[in-house]
């Protein structure tokens, strides 16, 4: 019986782990990214406000993962970013940021929630 609980308390901790890696359903094989630019990719919840011509104005959560709290601000979405072609304003989206040379983060793709 102790070895079930414990099986069963060992798989519990493990879920939350994978989960925060998951890449929320974004297939991210034929982006041109370098390794170090995917490995510290940061996924984020963010509202569609506007979509232009290499940018995108959203909405997004607090993102503590680098010290951003909820905000509203224009992003660069890089070349060939990984979008669905049906996105709109009012769009609930989960957004993968990455860091560039520059030290700025730019929408690396952006997929419906």
């Amino acid at each position: 019986m102790k070895t079930l609980i414990l099986a069963a308390f060992l798989s519990m901790t493990a879920t939350p782990a994978v989960l925060a890696q998951s890449s929320h359903g974004m297939d991210h094989s034929n982006m041109p990214m370098t390794d170090e630019q995917m490995d510290g990719a940061i996924h984020a919840k963010a509202v569609v406000n506007s979509i232009g011509d290499g940018t995108a104005n959203v909405s997004h959560d607090p993102i503590p993962e680098i010290g951003w709290p909820a905000m509203t601000m224009d992003m660069t979405v890089l070349e060939g970013a990984q979008m669905s072609d049906d996105l709109a304003p009012g769009d609930s989206v989960i957004l993968m940021l990455v860091k560039g040379d520059d030290g700025m983060y730019a929408i690396g793709a952006m997929m419906p929630n």
